[in-house]
């Protein structure tokens, strides 16, 4: 493993391990993760397609499914052909510059579709538990500024994120055990004063990903109580199946960020390749499964062409 014996300054470049303790089988792993990136470009394009070519579609949750379907591909086409490039070539190193740019998509990018994500609760909550009001709220301009407002906060927050790290020096390494240059990999390899660092990202997390949790978890507890009062069992089941698949994307989504989050601060005894494999699901599953549950299991959107890309892959079902 070829190091850097560094005196306090920015480095040009950083190398990047991809799956120490794994190197062997990085050709094997490539081959899947390879497979599930050209299906989340298949797939989310054909999302993306469908519904800005059918006019049908141009609907408030339509629309949240292109924001969230342009998200997916931007995260994971941050991360996963530099990952390839780790994995076939050993392409490890990566400009500075590249390396910053890299932890702000990824970490705005990831905050943007936090809110895209708890905006489609939200839109499933009016549906669902106020229908006769709901196109007298979700009004195309509420839609847009929703859209605005997400962008903008990804942007703003993880700004100050970025200076923060711009400003620090290396003396330690420039080799991040990682396959991107996850944030806290980079703080770590710092000397100096990190706290400020710790304390921003550490409140990022819990104010803006626990809030929009907590109100995603609000708003999916009183769905469910709308649904126990329909008196309609099928009705009932129907939309129980539509629940527990987005409650379950919504597990998929968080789960890998909020891990990888606390395993750098508290999780000193989790196996690195484990750590590793964890946090690059998110860029990996969350991508695939969206289309399918927010895209495909949409009963309009399945009804037109969509169907002729993913329908074969999966069962059908309805909002």
């Amino acid at each position: 493993m070829a190091t850097a014996n560094l005196t306090p300054s920015n480095p040009a470049t950083f190398l990047l391990l991809g799956i120490p303790g794994l190197e062997e089988v990085h050709v094997w792993i490539s081959v899947p993760v390879c497979m599930m990136y050209v299906a989340i470009i298949v797939w989310n394009c054909a999302i993306l397609l469908v519904i800005t070519t059918e006019p049908a579609l141009h609907q408030p949750m339509c629309y949240f499914l292109c924001m969230l379907a342009a998200i997916d591909l931007g995260a994971s086409t941050c991360t996963l052909p530099k990952l390839l490039c780790i994995f076939w070539f050993q392409a490890r190193e990566i400009n500075a510059g590249a390396c910053l740019a890299q932890m702000f998509f990824i970490h705005s990018l990831s905050m943007m579709g936090s809110a895209v994500l708890l905006a489609m609760a939200l839109d499933r909550y009016v549906a669902i538990c106020a229908p006769l009001r709901y196109s007298s709220i979700f009004t195309g301009r509420l839609v847009a500024k929703l859209g605005v407002a997400a962008v903008a906060r990804g942007t703003l927050l993880m700004s100050p994120y970025s200076f923060l790290i711009k400003r620090l020096s290396f003396c330690r390494t420039n080799v991040i055990p990682h396959t991107y240059c996850e944030h806290m990999a980079v703080v770590k390899l710092a000397c100096g004063d990190t706290s400020i660092i710790h304390a921003y990202g550490l409140s990022m997390t819990l104010l803006v990903i626990g809030g929009d949790l907590l109100f995603i978890g609000l708003s999916y507890f009183l769905i469910v109580r709308a649904i126990l009062s329909l008196s309609s069992q099928e009705a009932r089941l129907k939309a129980f199946g539509t629940c527990s698949s987005h409650i379950c994307v919504m597990l998929i989504s968080y789960t890998p960020v909020l891990f990888s989050f606390f395993t750098h601060r508290f999780g000193h005894h989790v196996a690195p390749p484990i750590h590793i494999i964890l946090a690059n699901i998110y860029f990996l599953f969350p991508p695939i499964l969206n289309p399918i549950v927010y895209g495909v299991r949409t009963r309009e959107i399945r009804e037109r062409k969509v169907g002729k890309y993913t329908c074969r892959m999966c069962s059908p079902g309805d909002h």
